[in-house]
Parts: C-alpha cells; structure tokens; sequence
C-alpha cells in the first residue's frame, strides 16, 4: 500500500506544479510588468509629459491608493466567485486600463490611468497566494510562493532590456517609444484573462487533469494538513482585518513595500545617475543583473525555510541585510561597488517575501487567512505610495537619490526589528501524528 500511495503522491505533486506553478508565475510576470514599466517609460514620459521627479513619484504611487481600496472587497469577490471567474475578470480590466496608459496626454489623465489600474488588479497577489494553498501543504508553501513570487525579479530581469528596447525602436502613428512600451506590454493581460477562463482549475476536487485516485490523495492530504494545524482561529471578515497580529504584520509590510518598491520604480533612474552616457537599451542590460542575483537568492533562502520549517527568522534577517546594503549604497560613489550592494538589497527584499507570507497560516484559519492576506497586503502596499513619492521629493530638494536611500535603510530597518520581536504561534512543526502512531 505503501508503494501504491508514494506513486500517487508522487504522480499527483508533479503534476499540480507543473500544472499551477508556472502558470501562474506568467500571470504574474504579466502583471508586474504593467505595474512597473512606468520606471523605464519615465526615461523619455518625464520630458514628454513635463513631469518632476516628485510628479513622477506621485504617478506610481497612486497606483497604491487604488488598490489598497479595493483589495479586500476583491479577495471577497475571488471567495464568492471562485479564482477561474474572478481573477480572469481582474487580467481582462488591468489589462484595457494598462493599453489605455499609452495615450495620455497630461499629468493628470497619468494619474487618473495608474488609479485605475490599482483599482483593476486589486487582489490579484493575495488570491493567488490563497489558491496555492488549495493546491499545496503547508511544509511547500514558502518554496511555492517563492517560485511564484520570482516572477516579480523576473519581470524586471526580463522587462528592463524588453521595456528599453521597444522605447529605442517602437515609433509609428504619431506614438513615441514609452507609448508603444506601455501598449505592447498592457495587451497580453487581456488575451491571459481570456485564456484563464477556459484553463483555471478551482480546486483539487474538479481537476479532470488528475486522476480519480490522485484527486482523492490529494484532497484528502490537503484536509489533514489544514487539520493538523493548532491554535488557528477563525474570524469574520471585519475581525480578521482588525486582528493585532495582522495590523502589525500590515505595518511591517508597509515598511517593507516603502523600501522595496521605492528602490524598483527609480532604479532606472539610479543606473542612469552612474552613468549618463548610457542609452535606454543599456540602461536595461545593466538593471538585469540585480535582479537575476535577487532571483536566484529568493528560491534558495524560501527552500530552507521550507526545509527548516521556520518562517519568522527568515523573514527578519533579508531585510537587515537589505537595509545594510542600502545604506552603504548611499555613501558609495563607485557604480560597480554600488550596482552590487543594490544587488544585496534586491536580494533581502525578495527573500523576505516567501517566509513572510507565511505567517498569518500560523495562527489563522485558511478561509481567514484569505481577507488577512488581502488586508496586510492592501495596507503595506500603501508604502508603494509612500515610498517612490518620497524618493522623488528627496531627490529634489537634495539633487540626487542618494538621501532617499539612506531613508528607505532606516525604515526596512526597523521592519527588520518588529518582524524579529514579533509574537508569532509557529504551528509549522506541530502536526498530528499519523493513524497509525495513534492506533
């Protein structure tokens, strides 16, 4: 029987992530790529649309505003609807509002599309975290969400020379590069949202990709594993918001994004400062690297997370490493030198991510992990607001983006400390014992 269950297992894990894992780390891809191309379109938008650099900040950061309204009610959405229906509808709409981008002519139609588009892919990241878990135990999780989550140094690995190279050469019906950049790259959301519809797969139970015996396996572990858990609770929809725990985990995130997205919205920009002479296209060769090294750091830190069953640690530590770095980004004048303590920076934000996202299935029940989720993610995403404006008002009045650095150190390094001193229940390693133990 023994043989007969680890073939099962074995047949039926390869086939859920290989079915569900790179899938949605294209969706992913896709939908990083829109919310962040503005960096590299600021390159010739700024000059074109007359924007400052504290206008530029506010551009990318209002996109927070939206979605921090409209996550929680998503996630909500996602739950009642089902992910197949839901998160097609949020590919379809991000990607209309992303193609539309391409044809401002002002400041404020800018501000008014990047609204939108928050509005539009409000809780797509939580509800695919919540549906990992409808597909993955929890001792894969933080390795799943990992390889997820790279898509994120993907996008910008694969978006940096991508987004560059079409604003070298993308001209033609009166639209200069960034436009084409903006309408090339917003279109395949549409098309993903269209072909989501037909492929996603709800849950375990439906998928006729499986066998008989696989889905049982499968749903059947997935139940013990939820069950094995202790000490989760389960709340109603305004509790699970106002959870202590999740306010402070939202208040970590929220450092945490203030930092995070704040160095990939202006990195362009940084790379420029070290060299002017380079064109756009180079620009995004050089931005390749950092990322590639976060990529490769994310997957192995979230695999011993896995393997060691801790996530409070390795959520804490990525981000003093990320903070250290950043300061001394700050003082270092040598773009080589300075290019590689980014690289460690990138490296300690991606890394945190997994782990982190981890933490509220210690102690909530799944069903309320999902608002949770939604709620920690709405809130820290606010930082994506605070952070990127604040660089463009410190870059102002200082003349450079050096100061803003140094600032966005302090802060991930206080997130660094509230993470560590954190009271979180780690359940992880408590798990029930087998039928047989028992017998």
């Amino acid at each position: 029987m023994s043989g007969t269950t680890s073939a099962v297992e074995r047949s039926a894990t390869r086939k859920v992530f290989w079915r569900i894992v790179p899938y949605c780390f294209v969706l992913y891809v896709i939908s990083y790529l829109d919310r962040a191309n503005i960096g590299y379109a600021a390159l010739q938008m700024n000059k074109e649309l007359a924007l400052t650099s504290e206008a530029f900040g506010f551009a990318p950061g209002i996109f927070f505003i939206g979605y921090f309204l409209f996550e929680v009610p998503s996630n909500v959405a996602l739950n009642k609807y089902g992910a197949r229906i839901w998160i097609s509808r949020i590919l379809i709409t991000w990607g209309l509002v992303a193609v539309g981008t391409a044809f401002v002519q002002t400041a404020t139609q800018l501000y008014i599309l990047r609204f939108l588009l928050g509005v539009a892919e409000a809780g797509f990241f939580p509800g695919i975290i919540i549906y990992l878990t409808y597909w993955f135990r929890a001792k894969e999780q933080a390795t799943t969400v990992a390889l997820f989550t790279a898509a994120i140094p993907v996008s910008y690995l694969l978006g940096a020379p991508l987004s560059t190279w079409i604003m070298d050469h993308g001209s033609g019906f009166g639209l200069s590069g960034w436009r084409w950049m903006l309408l090339l790259e917003g279109a395949p959301a549409v098309l993903a949202g269209v072909v989501n519809y037909f492929i996603m797969t709800d849950r375990p139970e439906q998928a006729k990709w499986l066998t008989a015996e696989e889905r049982d396996w499968l749903s059947g572990e997935l139940r013990r594993d939820h069950e094995a858990r202790t000490n989760v609770e389960h709340l109603g929809v305004i509790a699970a918001i106002t959870n202590p725990k999740v306010l402070f985990l939202s208040a970590i995130y929220f450092i945490y994004q203030v930092g995070n997205l704040g160095i990939g919205l202006w990195m362009p920009q940084i790379i420029k400062g070290f060299a002017g002479s380079l064109t756009n296209f180079e620009v995004g060769l050089v931005a390749m690297f950092p990322y590639a090294f976060a990529t490769v750091a994310m997957v192995l830190w979230s695999r011993n997370s896995d393997r060691t069953g801790e996530r409070q640690k390795h959520s804490a530590f990525p981000l003093l490493c990320a903070a250290v770095a950043l300061a001394l980004t700050g003082l270092v004048l040598q773009p080589v030198i300075a290019m590689a303590l980014i690289s460690f920076a990138l490296a300690g934000l991606y890394a945190f991510k997994s782990p982190f996202w981890s933490l509220p299935g210690l102690f909530l029940s799944r069903s309320t992990a999902a608002v949770s989720i939604a709620a920690i993610n709405s809130i820290g995403n606010l930082g994506g607001f605070v952070g990127p404006y604040t660089i463009g008002v410190i870059k102002d009045w200082a003349g450079g983006a050096y100061g803003g650095l140094l600032f966005l150190s302090g802060l991930l390094f206080i997130s660094f400390l509230m993470t560590l001193l954190a009271r979180m229940e780690n359940t992880l390693a408590t798990r029930a014992e087998p039928a047989e133990a028992r017998a």
